[in-house]
């Protein structure tokens, strides 16, 4: 109400706030908001100076965003497999894909587990840590999207906070950040350089200021809730999400064998969505060959997310733990990893 009065819809202080406040907690620089996620991973590769004739590593069991960011700016995508267990990027896997092209990384936390951003660093090419599931995690104490060059976060109205959309860039080098703030407006300008409508309203910055201020108690319920249906999970037939400091468990993502939308359909009858988490793995979009991402490929053949939010009720918790002990601790079909 107090963005509605002011009259300063957009452009004004409560975007550089928000800026702020999330470049202190994560401990980069500077934080350029913006209108969605995937525009700052657009906007993070351009600041980096990617574009047509250059690679961008990601990983392939991930959504499609990342991979249409990198066909923004007319690069080629670099898939890389993951870690089966972790669901994060594998660093050997980038090793030996990465070529004389390989401009960037583009470094996901999936699910709220923090990736190993040390190893894949040690490939000697620009870390872009993707966020937009991680804000909050930390990694060796370090809160995650204060190891790389670049971090990128997104604030869909299902991420750690929500403005309904919006997304930040957020850089340690102030010469990056200037980049991503130089292409995030194209009015007022003399020169006629391509830039962008990607600008972050007021309003939504307030939304997002506010959800900031709660970010610790969504983490600590977030935290709770993934103890609990890890103990009542303790004698399923499944693999349980991986346990390490820092993890957020963004999505309770557990690990089944055998038919996973046999099991997606058992939950649905029992009131409860579980879903796979990631839709479609980027390498089967692109026609590529299975063969050449066991990783990935084993992801999907058995990772299965359950609910888990801070908005979740106890009644609801209770339902989705009666229902995961039914079909996960019964189920013929799943043995232990």
């Amino acid at each position: 109400m107090a963005v509605i009065r002011s009259g300063q819809l957009s452009g004004g202080e409560r975007v550089a706030a928000f800026e702020r406040g999330l470049a202190a907690r994560v401990g980069m620089r500077q934080a350029v908001a913006v209108s969605s996620g995937t525009a700052a991973l657009h906007l993070a590769l351009l600041a980096l100076g990617v574009g047509a004739g250059d690679e961008v590593a990601l990983p392939s069991y991930v959504c499609s965003a990342l991979l249409h960011a990198v066909r923004y700016t007319g690069a080629a995508p670099l898939l890389v497999d993951v870690d089966p267990e972790t669901f994060n990027l594998d660093a050997g896997d980038l090793r030996r894909r990465v070529t004389r092209r390989t401009r960037a990384v583009i470094l996901p936390h999936m699910f709220g587990l923090p990736a190993d951003v040390e190893a894949v660093q040690g490939v000697g090419l620009p870390v872009i840590e993707d966020c937009a599931m991680g804000l909050g995690a930390g990694v060796g104490g370090r809160p995650a999207g204060g190891w790389g060059d670049l971090a990128v976060f997104s604030f869909f109205a299902t991420k750690v906070i929500a403005c309904g959309e919006g997304g930040m860039v957020a850089a340690r080098d102030e010469a990056l950040a200037a980049r991503a703030r130089d292409l995030r407006t194209y009015d007022g300008r003399e020169d006629a350089a391509v830039r962008f409508n990607y600008k972050l309203s007021d309003l939504h910055a307030a939304v997002g200021e506010v959800q900031f201020g709660r970010l610790d108690a969504f983490i600590t319920r977030r935290r709770e809730i993934a103890a609990r249906y890890s103990l009542a999970l303790s004698g399923a037939s499944c693999g349980l999400p991986v346990q390490a400091p820092g993890h957020i468990f963004f999505r309770y993502v557990v690990r089944v064998r055998g038919d996973v939308e046999g099991v997606i359909a058992a939950f649905e009858r029992a009131g409860v969505a579980a879903r796979r988490p990631v839709f479609c793995p980027l390498h089967r979009s692109l026609g590529m060959s299975q063969e050449a991402f066991p990783g990935a490929e084993a992801a999907q053949g058995s990772a299965l997310s359950l609910p888990l939010y801070p908005a979740l009720s106890e009644e609801e918790v209770e339902t989705v733990i009666r229902a995961a002990q039914e079909i996960l601790v019964a189920s013929p079909k799943s043995t232990r990893d």
